[in-house]
């Protein structure tokens, strides 16, 4: 099971932790809030707080071993900054925009609900997000709109489990994503479910219950090949 706390809590949106290391402009710590760029979400972005001194964090991502969370600090805040091991620090999370990202995010899975095609490509966007979907038959963006929001309206509760890694061989069919694997070797995997809408894995943040969405919006239906469909989604409000 993954440590990091926007796993055990997509809502905390404050944590006092320690310093592992900073270099350059890269902090990592012991434990973190922040979501870092991947599977199709954006780093999440927000504060650093040592003392009376705030420090903006503009993004969040895997170090290139994957090994720690790096938090991308403000260039010139970071001269003579002089943090050390140990040291106590408070991170806060630009959280409209993480809500966002979390809204968005839980949509794109309603779409796997609502079209059953294999998913080629997906981006979670703060304004705009898009799923792309390998169809087998047209698709009326009007009808499709209608149908994505009464399902948000009806709710459906969110939820997740880790489990071994051997259930995506046993069950292939819960990859939905063509273009990109869940990634392995660590033992297990992060399943995301919809109640009674969509289950499959994924590592992003999700609401806790699609209600939350609120009203969206299919701006456009984009051809990107024969069959493949590029789907808009605007968050209303």
């Amino acid at each position: 099971m993954n440590p990091y706390r926007f796993y055990q809590d997509a809502y905390q949106t404050e944590l006092d932790t320690q310093v592992v290391r900073l270099e350059g402009n890269r902090l990592v710590l012991t434990d973190t809030i922040f979501y870092p760029h991947g599977g199709g979400q954006p780093g999440d972005s927000g504060e650093l707080i040592i003392g009376d001194q705030r420090i903006a964090i503009t993004d969040t991502r895997y170090s290139q071993d994957r090994s720690a969370i790096e938090h991308f600090l403000d260039e010139a805040a970071c001269e003579g900054l002089g943090l050390s091991e140990g040291d106590r620090v408070t991170i806060t999370l630009n959280w409209v925009r993480r809500h966002r990202h979390m809204r968005m995010h839980s949509c794109l899975h309603l779409l796997c609900h609502l079209i059953k095609d294999p998913v080629t490509g997906g981006n979670v966007g703060t304004d705009l997000s898009r799923a792309e979907f390998d169809l087998s038959e047209p698709l009326d963006k009007a009808e499709l709109e209608a149908r994505l929001n009464a399902t948000i309206a009806e709710g459906a509760l969110v939820s997740t489990e880790w489990l071994p890694e051997s259930i995506l061989d046993e069950q292939p069919e819960l990859v939905r994503t063509m273009s990109v694997q869940p990634p392995r070797g660590h033992g297990a995997i992060r399943m995301v479910r919809v109640e009674g809408l969509d289950y499959q894995p994924c590592g992003g943040t999700h609401v806790n219950n699609i209600a939350e969405i609120g009203k969206v919006r299919i701006p456009s239906i984009k051809s990107k090949g024969k069959q493949n469909k590029r789907i808009n989604i605007e968050l209303v409000d």
